[in-house]
Parts: structure tokens; sequence; C-alpha cells
């Protein structure tokens, strides 16, 4: 098989519920000059018999031993691709059709973008839409994107397509393992690269119970000053954008100052109810 234009990265870790539709609206679009590898990090459960009942040629196959996390299995998939681009997708959403080609139809008319998203439309676990993203819905411009990031992430990951050369510059840091996909927007938003995005909604995000934004129990500010933190610490002598790097300690900042104040109004709840 000749080398793809692009290559559609896809982790899948105990995905069998969803698999199957993620894997087909990929291998359904109207571009049909890519690879889907499908990197399946030590499932448990029918993910690879799933994965191997496909015939198409195009779906190309790896297996982690054990489970690995997302991190290595990311960046694993990126030393395999062949495909001139990269395009993420995650093993439980849903891309919408002419997804690929109006991306890459959208470099050809901007070569100046490095980064192109799209906006998601937001699902339950029963396929039933449930909304949007304001974070997302309210950034579109690569202005709006570059101002914006500092303070929150405002990418859905699964929605990205960047050129592989650029991408695999990059790779995706261990040390973000709960942030890997923010941790990369800054860096690269920080290195001068232009973060575009589509105004229609491509992908059909899901939102299952045991996600990370579906967990009020969590302290979002304190991840997201850890983030930001681990990120300016990681960057020393890299050479990226002062201006940036200043807004990104700023927000760090004020995310510590809400962190602290929300576990004290939550020490005064639980001692209120204990009263």
């Amino acid at each position: 098989m000749a080398r793809p234009t692009l290559t559609v990265l896809m982790p899948a870790y105990n995905s069998a519920r969803f698999l199957r539709q993620a894997v087909d609206s990929v291998l359904q679009q109207d571009w049909t000059d890519l690879e889907l590898i499908v990197v399946n990090d030590g499932s448990s459960d029918e993910t690879e018999e799933i994965l191997l009942s496909y015939t198409d040629p195009r779906l190309k196959y790896v297996r982690n031993d054990v489970n690995q996390g997302l991190v290595y299995t990311l960046n694993r998939g990126l030393e395999l691709a062949s495909g001139e681009w990269i395009a993420r997708m995650d093993a439980d959403d849903i891309c919408l059709p002419g997804r690929f080609s109006a991306q890459l139809a959208y470099f050809r008319e901007h070569p100046e973008a490095d980064v192109l998203a799209t906006r998601v439309r937001l699902i339950d676990e029963q396929d039933q839409e449930i909304g949007y993203w304001e974070d997302d819905r309210r950034t579109v411009t690569p202005g709006e994107i570059r101002r914006y990031l500092p303070g929150n992430n405002c990418i859905a990951h699964p929605t990205v397509m960047v050129r592989s050369a650029l991408i695999r510059t990059f790779r995706y840091r261990s040390s973000q393992s709960q942030a890997e996909d923010y941790d990369l927007w800054l860096r690269m938003a920080a290195a001068h690269k232009q973060i575009h995005k589509l105004e229609t909604e491509y992908v059909l995000h899901r939102i299952v119970a045991s996600s990370f934004t579906r967990n009020r129990q969590q302290n979002v500010f304190r991840k997201l000053a850890e983030t930001k933190r681990r990120f300016l610490k990681e960057s020393r002598g890299m050479g990226y954008d002062r201006t940036f790097l200043l807004a990104v300690w700023g927000h760090a900042q004020l995310d510590g100052i809400k962190s602290w104040l929300k576990d004290l109004k939550k020490k005064h709840v639980v001692q209120a109810s204990v009263v």
C-alpha cells in the first residue's frame, strides 16, 4: 500500500462498547486515502476481537501487551504513522461525514495553519445529544484560541489534524499524563504555532459517567494550576514566547487561589454537616 495522505490515530482501552461506531465512522468517510491505526492499550474486554473482525486493509491494529497509559500509546501511534497528516480520534467518539476532506481542504487554503481542530457536539452513553462545550464554541479564530489557552483548554483533542512532522517534533509528555493534550497546545502556542478551528461540528464527543469532565468531586482548579506550573517548569530554556509564558504564569496563580478557596469551602461544608 502506498503512503496514505492521512493517518487517523485512535488509542483504545476497554472500548468495546462504542468501538465499532468509532471505527466505522472513520472508514466510511468520503476521504478514503487514509490508514486507521488503532493501538489497543492492553484491554481486557472484547476490544481485540472487534478490531480483528475487520477486513478493511486500511485498519492497522497494534496491541500493547500491558496497559501503558494514553501518552505512551499516543506516542507509539505517532511512530507507526505513515501519513503526511495525522488526525486524532477517540474510540468512543463518532466522526461526522466530511470531516477529513473539510480539514484537508482548509489546510490547502490556509498554509499558515499548523493545527486544525473542529467544534464538537456532546453525546451521552445512549448516543443522545446533550449540548455543546462552551469553551469550544466561544473560541474559533487563531487569535481567540491563543488568548484563551493560558487560562484553559478550548481544543477538543479528538477533532485535531496536524502535519505528522510537526507533532512528532513535539510529541506527548509523560509528565502531563492527565492533561497531555492541553500541554501540547500550550507548547505549540508558546512556540508560535498557529492553531485554527472549523466552526462546523465534525465530531460527536461522548461524555461517559466516569470521565473527568463529569466528576464534580475533582478540584479542577488544582489540576489546571499543576498542569500550567509543570508546563512552565519544563519550558525553561526552550525559547518560547515570554509574553505567552507570563500569561500562563498569571493564570496558574489565579487557579491556585481558586483551588485553595474551593478546598476551604468544601472543608466548611463538611464541618457544618458534622455539626
